[in-house]
């Protein structure tokens, strides 16, 4: 005897259609969220070309190792004080692991093709969080790793190129009394993109248990 399968089609919130066996319960998807990764795209590459051009123009004006004044005053009634101060970052964020650069250069291109993985398969824009943050980790993992493989053109007092990380956005709060890392948009971009995550786990849903699947039941 020849039994037949019915299925019916199911547009998602995002647009993206997807097919479903109501039999089985299973669904297969028509068509990508393609909107996500548009947005993916324009986020990672608009932060990359925001930091690789931030660091030469702070660091072609300054050049390296100097300092300047942007502002000075009171921000929800702490003092801070803010500076262009134009320094290598030859570990991670912080300042951590100094002189282990090939280290964190390996570390970065693993992670951009974990990314790349990840956005391939489409994990990465599942959500509209993990679309932002995934664009932004991509963006301050490039930019840095540009960095650490020298290819900004610094170089030492030798004559050898710098394999660090160009920082300049340095903040020192309380008068003096304490003083944050100096650190770059590739910087920001990784702890937001890192925020965003943590944000996200917050907001799975819990999973049900498992039950029998009716003939009837249809996918969401």
């Amino acid at each position: 005897m020849r039994t037949e399968t019915r299925g019916t089609n199911v547009t998602s919130d995002d647009g993206s259609a997807s097919s479903c066996d109501t039999a089985t319960a299973t669904c297969s998807s028509a068509s990508r969220p393609w909107a996500r990764y548009i947005c993916f795209a324009v986020i990672a590459a608009s932060g990359l070309i925001g930091d690789l051009w931030s660091k030469h123009a702070v660091f072609q004006w300054l050049q390296p190792h100097h300092q300047h004044e942007v502002w000075s005053g009171s921000f929800l009634g702490i003092p801070v004080d803010f500076q262009f101060a134009t320094t290598f970052n030859l570990g991670a964020l912080w300042g951590m692991g100094q002189g282990q650069t090939w280290l964190f250069a390996s570390l970065s291109v693993l992670a951009v093709f974990v990314l790349v993985y990840f956005l391939y398969t489409g994990q990465a824009v599942e959500s509209w969080w993990l679309t932002i943050s995934s664009g932004l980790l991509l963006a301050g993992t490039l930019g840095n790793l540009y960095d650490r493989l020298g290819l900004h053109g610094h170089l030492d007092l030798n004559g050898r190129p710098i394999y660090g990380v160009r920082d300049f956005l340095d903040f020192v709060f309380f008068n003096g009394g304490f003083h944050w890392a100096t650190f770059n948009l590739a910087d920001s971009y990784l702890v937001t993109g890192a925020i965003l995550l943590v944000l996200q786990s917050f907001t799975q849903p819990v999973a049900a248990p498992a039950t029998s699947l009716s003939a009837t039941q249809s996918c969401p």
